[in-house]
């Protein structure tokens, strides 16, 4: 139940969030960024009973992940400025994000030891 509840919610965010982008595509863009997701993870794990260690965890991971997101959406942005296919841009935006997690995890490690 709980299954179906999260895909059908999931659905109308995203609806929602891409009707309001094709008429408002600015506006549409700061919904998209805002943490929608994340804090519907949050409450559907507390409700399905996971402990308060693993939120936090998982609220940690979405932390470990915005730098990289963040230079994803600008490689993004900046192939489809320069008039770069769109398959291309996602792809290389993947790819930046790919590197920089990476990157991320190096950096963290040595500071870590």
């Amino acid at each position: 139940m709980y299954l179906l509840i999260k895909i059908i919610s999931s659905a109308v965010i995203i609806g929602v969030v891409t009707e309001l982008a094709r008429r408002f595509p600015i506006y549409g863009g700061i919904v998209a960024a805002l943490p929608l997701i994340s804090i519907l993870s949050i409450i559907w794990l507390t409700i399905q009973g996971e402990s308060t260690q693993n939120v936090n965890k998982f609220t940690l991971g979405v932390l470990a992940g915005f730098p990289a997101t963040a230079i994803m959406l600008f490689v993004i942005y900046t192939a489809l400025k320069q008039s770069l296919h769109l398959v291309l841009a996602i792809s290389l935006g993947i790819i930046a994000w790919g590197v920089f997690l990476i990157i991320q995890k190096f950096i963290m490690e040595s500071f870590i030891s």
